[in-house]
């Protein structure tokens, strides 16, 4: 009995303690355990405590979200229950969008900056279609930074572990008069990288930023408030490396990191003695996890970004309604150069330039007005939303200086010349015999293919100088939110957006590839002629392909293309919701969501590179092909939410319909954007061979192409007094039909997606567990207090390439952070020993076609083990452990 008693005591301790986080996502303030809706709440402790400085960390505590990042840290991906955009074309916009302090960010990799000061973090799960109907058709991540005080205080760190790791971070707040306040954040960060270049003698994926953020908070009155921020963010880091995938690491490799011995045998692969030939290290395709990378000579990962921008809220009172405006400028510019080929063999590079970037200036403003009606039956809001985005992207992709001899060596050594295959002549045959035996297999096309394979032997150093891209978007948006309260235990709330969305395009191209025009002036007639040899035929159309790769041809050297396109769309929620007890909440719900179209920012999609572009009416004739539909979702969610202060559990259950899904995939060439639809009718496995042209629905057919259902569960306990323990599981099954089109017409889907119908999605593990422990003991009488705490995220297998071929998959894995500290009273300063990724998980982030470097054998090779064929992979790997100390202070 005095047990039970003491156990009492602690629980209800614990109840007076524990104070429940109040949430936002219904435009209002209310507690998390009230709002009817599917979101994960991290408060500042939690944050801290995990080591949370961009959104990336979040994965440990929030188990439906998923954040990577790709070939540049610009280019980060969120996902929520396994449905997010791929980042690497900033032509489409997330499914799964940022707001911080309420304002609209471009793309999800801006949250991958360094945040500052966080009061909390909201993870909305599922589609957002009235209040953030912003593109969020999964979800979105709300940040909030902590506001000016009218007490005056300031905090600060200092960081240092391994990999050279250094972190200055702090924040001041205070009153400047009785109606002002202010507050300064500043985080500087400084680390090693984490792959080593001996090549060029460096370090990449390092990290070299700054961040720094002020606000003024006005309070001339109890009925107005009015919030001021600017902040500015600088990296100048060098990323993202990235290695060879083998058969450690994922056992469907099988021979294709093997020598082929002889050149066209198809039990191994022809290409890794093209690349062995040309200077690339044979261990390089055998290191497992290991961090050493191959780059060409004088080929860097150098990339800078500046974020910065101006934001204004407003709040004033009516007295019987409240308005809020929030009115923000954004301006975002990355540029990143790469060793776009990832390896020592110089094939493909994006040079460090002022003239190549990514850039966005947004300009965004928000009016909500909401209050009460009928004697508090209705709690109304109506507003509007609106966005103007002009977009710029400049690129300078070139073919580097051994592309030449890479390219004509990849077409001698696959097939039935591999005999003539000499790396270091010319045109990569041996001397005399060897154009020769070409010109003879080829028929009447013998000397034009001659010739062509000796421009294509020159092809180097040659590609773009600058593409320019430019789209200027415009969105508006009339919504409103209601909630009515039929009883007092009894809601509905009924929420309705219309959107309109327009979208400027036009881009200039600038091309020196000259031997494109070459090559195709030629053997582009021998590619087709009946009367030339079967020989012939097959090398003309390698020849266009690899001189005119991407459309990569100096006949769009000065080209202008323009278009437009402008959509407009009905979203909305409705949710009945009932307080069955004071504890428990039950709902069920519908959510309508939206996410943009518009246009692919890739020269390659508007035509296959063979016949030029005068053969079919020019690019502008083509620009159609550039634009891609609007995503839609229709999701059904039932949810409960239990609380009684030491103990929440929240539970929901989902199923989400995607129509015109977004997909943006890297077929080891170009970069393919398809509107991934299902059909009703089957196809007869059309939509699985490997034919582009076959798998037509007819578009009465059409329907969703991806579903996600599944449930999640929530829960968190404080037993005693500073004691908690948070636990989640998400089990999402996110998938795609068994039979898909490649838009809301019925077209065929391309062949290179041959791998998705009927399987679950890129990067969305059906099961993922996350865990937190956290114990804060105090030390004796002293005021002083401990601080353990450790939090762990369990993954089960999924794969990362979004064309699903098996070379890409990631076993499950488990990743623990922990931190181990004292602190002094009241907290004024503390010292802790941390570690993340502690017992270092080795894991990929996205595995990918390494670019170009795929080889061929004289037979088709259908193995459904590589549907990639002789194709290489390479992979981003995840952050090695990492570990250090921290010393914090604050008054």
């Amino acid at each position: 009995m005095p047990t039970f008693a003491y156990a009492q005591d602690e629980a209800a301790e614990a109840a007076d303690d524990e104070v429940e986080i109040v949430v936002t996502a219904q435009g209002r303030s209310q507690l998390l355990s009230d709002v009817p809706v599917a979101i994960s709440a991290v408060n500042a402790e939690t944050l801290q405590n995990s080591g949370a400085n961009d959104i990336r960390q979040l994965n440990q505590v929030a188990p439906s979200l998923l954040v990577s990042s790709t070939g540049s840290e610009a280019n980060g991906s969120a996902r929520i229950r396994g449905i997010g955009t791929v980042g690497d074309n900033p032509g489409l916009e997330s499914s799964v969008p940022v707001f911080i302090d309420g304002v609209y960010r471009s793309r999800s990799g801006i949250g991958l900056n360094e945040l500052g000061e966080i009061d909390r973090v909201e993870v909305q799960r599922g589609p957002q279609g009235t209040l953030g109907g912003r593109n969020s058709s999964a979800g979105l991540i709300s940040i909030y930074s902590r506001k000016p005080e009218f007490t005056f205080g300031g905090n600060g760190e200092l960081t240092y572990g391994n990999f050279d790791f250094m972190r200055a971070a702090t924040s001041i707040t205070g009153p400047i008069s009785e109606q002002i306040a202010f507050r300064v954040d500043g985080v500087y960060v400084k680390r090693d990288g984490f792959y080593r270049d001996d090549t060029n003698g460096r370090d990449v994926n390092n990290r070299d930023r700054y961040f720094l953020r002020g606000q003024l908070l006005i309070q001339p009155s109890d009925a107005l408030s009015v919030r001021l921020i600017a902040d500015y963010t600088s990296r100048k880091e060098e990323c993202c490396a990235a290695t060879f995938v083998d058969g450690t690491v994922n056992p469907y490799i099988g021979n294709l990191n093997n020598l082929a011995t002889p050149l066209n045998n198809p039990a191994a692969n022809n290409i890794i003695n093209v690349l062995r030939d040309l200077g690339q290290p044979l261990a390089s395709f055998n290191q497992g996890y290991g961090r050493k990378i191959s780059i060409s000579p004088n080929r860097v990962f150098t990339g800078e970004t500046k974020d910065y921008g101006f934001s204004g809220q407003i709040d004033y009172e009516f007295g019987g309604a409240t308005l809020t405006s929030i009115t923000a400028y954004r301006e975002y510019r990355s540029g990143q150069a790469s060793d776009t080929d990832y390896g020592e063999v110089d094939i493909l590079y994006r040079a460090p330039s002022d003239e190549a970037y990514s850039q966005f200036h947004t300009f965004t403003q928000e009016l909500r007005l909401q209050g009460e009606a009928f004697g508090g039956k209705l709690d109304w809001l109506v507003g509007g939303f609106y966005a103007n985005e002009k977009l710029t992207v400049r690129d300078n992709l070139r073919f580097g200086n051994q592309y030449g001899r890479f390219a004509t060596c990849r077409i001698i050594s696959g097939g039935g010349l591999a005999g003539l295959y000499s790396p270091t002549n010319p045109s990569c045959v041996v001397p005399v015999v060897g154009p020769a035996t070409i010109a003879g297999a080829s028929g009447l096309s013998g000397a034009d293919i001659v010739a062509a394979f000796t421009r294509l032997d020159a092809l180097n150093n040659l590609g773009t100088t600058n593409d320019r891209y430019f789209q200027n978007g415009t969105n508006w948006a009339l919504f409103t939110h209601n909630i009515v309260h039929i009883t007092d235990t009894l809601d509905l709330t009924l929420g309705l957006r219309y959107t309109s969305d327009k979208k400027k395009f036009s881009a200039t191209f600038g091309n020196d590839n000259t031997a494109c025009t070459t090559i195709q002036g030629l053997v582009l007639d021998d590619a087709t002629n009946p009367l030339t040899t079967a020989t012939a035929r097959a090398l003309a159309g390698a020849l266009i392909g690899l001189g005119c790769q991407g459309n990569s041809t100096a006949e769009l050297n000065g080209v202008s293309i323009k278009d437009s396109r402008s959509e407009d769309e009905f979203t909305g929620t409705a949710i009945l919701s009932w307080k069955a007890t004071d504890d428990l909440l039950l709902y069920g719900s519908f959510a309508r969501g939206y996410k943009a179209g518009g246009f692919n920012l890739d020269r390659s999609a508007l035509k296959a590179p063979t016949a030029p572009f005068a053969a079919v009416g020019g690019a502008q004739a083509l620009v159609g092909n550039l634009q891609f539909d609007p995503e839609l979702v229709d999701s059904y969610e039932l949810g409960a939410k239990y609380s009684t202060g030491p103990f929440s559990l929240s539970l929901s259950a989902f199923r989400s319909d995607f129509s015109n899904f977004q997909l943006n995939t890297f077929n080891g060439t170009v970069f393919l954007v398809q509107t991934i639809n299902g059909c009703s009718t089957d196809l007869g496995g059309a939509d699985r061979d490997l034919s582009s042209a076959t798998g037509a629905c007819a578009k009465g057919d059409v329907g969703y192409g991806v579903r996600a259902e599944g449930f999640e569960l929530e829960a968190s306990l404080v037993p005693a007094r500073n004691f908690r323990v948070a636990a989640g599981l998400t089990y999402a099954n996110t998938s795609y039909r068994s039979n898909l089109v490649g838009n809301k017409s019925g077209a065929p889907l391309d062949a290179a997606l041959r791998k998705l119908p009927g399987d679950n999605m890129s990067n969305a593990p059906e099961l993922v567990a996350t865990s937190s422990l956290t114990w804060t003991p105090e030390i004796g009488s002293s005021g002083l207090s401990g601080l353990f705490y450790i939090d762990g995220r369990l993954t089960g297998d999924y794969n990362t390439g979004s064309d699903l071929f098996p070379q890409k998959e990631q076993d499950g894995y488990a990743i623990f952070n922990a931190r181990i500290g004292i602190r002094g009273p009241d907290e004024a300063w503390s010292l802790e020993l941390w570690g993340q990724n502690i017992f270092n998980q080795d894991y990929a982030q996205v595995a990918f076609n390494t670019p170009f470097q795929a080889g061929g054998a004289s037979a088709a090779f259908v193995d459904p083990q590589f549907p990639g064929g002789r194709q290489l992979f390479s992979h981003f790997l995840a952050e090695p452990r990492t570990y250090g100390i921290t010393l914090r202070g604050k008054f």
